[in-house]
């Protein structure tokens, strides 16, 4: 069948604003897509077999420009010493080159200050130390007692069905510690955030609320601005989880409207062991520390310990100098190819691989069928095909990597009722072709199992 053109759905979509008198945008620059997939050493391995490797698992962990890979490189084998410890020359290139990375980031995520960006291991480790500076109304304060990060019975803590277990686990732990109450937001039959109970579920006895910006499963961007404008109506904290989002469109902290947000670098071009906690100065300085050690530090004695300004506060012990510095070049990468040309690209991508998905008989996309607000995450199943026989034949005898299973959120696919999904994920440096063949892939699936 013919696919749809984005590129001339563009162009008549254009051709309408004008025609209806609204001035039109700035064009966003194409990406060229050929050329980036050269920056890629990875992307031009043959299996074995002689298989080209296609690549659809970025929601997973993406894969790393050569750019990135020199940076590191160059500084483990030109500048590596610890960071803030040493006067010498490698010391404090090292230290520099660290703290470059922390500009890079503020610069990239729109942070007023760059002591609002916290570098953490993952996004895991940045959801729990949020989590973690709550206390039970009954624990000492420690010299921490705002009030907004005490809870205990009565209180509530809101997330979402459609969360990884990154943003679910921490709050559970949380509310066990303290005796306050979980509570969650549904989702859609189509794969969209339920938001129609907003102002029964987001009350003034909320604490925290905790959303993915787009789900690591459905594909679905969240909208935001309601449940930020309830949470400052009820005087809530908001969490944002956006590893899905900050890699795949212009993120701003401050338009979200949200008090944290958290992501991770291996998802964004970077390296793993590496992630970010963002968040507003204000209750930064007011959160306990999450660990305790060197750096986070201002005076120890034998008798008590005070603690060193944020960020320091929660980077105790010796960070990750390299892994930093990587995500650094990451940032730079992308801020080069220009984030809204990426989610330009990605969402011409996506719409011509909804489409191409019909083609395949007895496949069901687990998401919104409709590119409108959704990101390139393709969660699926194949009739009644294990999504590990899918994703072992795809594999073998064509390349094509993609992820099975429950991704780190078995809750929403019991909501859909299906114990497991086939998840292609794309990035920027993804194509047409590895879509077709994608779909040619699923059709000898299918020829398999008859």
């Amino acid at each position: 069948m013919t696919r749809a053109n984005p590129a001339a759905e563009a162009v008549r979509a254009t051709a309408q604003t004008v025609d209806s008198g609204t001035p039109p945008q700035p064009a966003i620059p194409p990406l060229d897509v050929d050329a980036i997939r050269k920056d890629f050493p990875i992307l031009s391995r043959l299996l074995p077999g002689g298989r080209p490797l296609i690549y659809l698992d970025s929601g997973n962990s993406s894969q790393k420009p050569v750019q990135v890979i020199n940076v590191m490189r160059e500084h483990l084998e030109e500048h590596y010493a610890n960071v803030g410890r040493a006067l010498h020359t490698l010391g404090s290139e090292s230290t520099d080159a660290y703290e470059s990375a922390r500009d890079k980031v503020a610069e990239f995520i729109g942070a007023p200050a760059r002591d609002e960006v916290v570098f953490t291991k993952n996004a895991s480790e940045a959801i729990n130390l949020v989590a973690r500076s709550f206390r039970g109304r009954s624990e000492p304060a420690a010299g921490f007692g705002d009030e907004r990060f005490r809870l205990g019975p009565g209180d509530e803590v809101l997330i979402s069905e459609m969360e990884h277990h990154s943003n679910i686990v921490p709050w559970q732990m949380l509310c066990e510690r303290t005796g306050a109450t979980l509570r969650w937001f549904g989702v859609t039959d189509e794969g969209r955030l339920d938001i129609g109970d907003l102002d029964e579920l987001l009350n003034e006895r909320t604490k925290i609320v905790s959303l993915t910006l787009q789900s690591n499963v459905l594909g679905t961007v969240n909208s935001i601005s309601p449940i930020a404008r309830r949470a400052r109506q009820t005087g809530s904290l908001l969490m944002l989880d956006a590893s899905q989002g900050v890699p795949h469109m212009p993120v701003d902290v401050v338009e979200t409207g949200a008090d944290f947000v958290a992501f991770t670098g291996h998802k964004m071009l970077g390296p793993t062991g590496i992630g970010v906690l963002w968040g507003r100065a204000e209750l930064l300085d007011a959160m306990p520390p999450f660990l305790g050690g060197g750096e986070m530090i201002e005076t120890v004695s034998m008798e008590g310990s005070t603690y060193a300004p944020v960020p320091a506060k929660f980077e105790a012990g010796t960070p990750p100098i390299v892994e930093a510095i990587g995500l650094g070049a990451a940032v730079d990468y992308l801020s080069a190819v220009g984030m809204p040309s990426i989610k330009q690209y990605e969402q011409e991508l996506t719409r011509y691989a909804l489409d191409a998905l019909q083609d395949v008989p007895t496949l069901r996309i687990i998401g919104p069928s409709n590119p409108i607000s959704r990101g390139g995450t393709l969660s699926f199943v194949l009739g009644d095909i294990h999504p590990h026989d899918v994703g072992q034949i795809l594999d073998d005898e064509f390349g094509i990597a993609v992820r099975v299973g429950h991704h780190c959120a078995r809750p929403l696919h019991r909501r859909f009722g299906i114990p497991a999904t086939t998840r292609a994920s794309l990035y920027l440096y993804n194509t047409r072709d590895e879509i077709d063949a994608l779909v040619r892939g699923l059709h000898h699936v299918r020829t398999i199992f008859g």
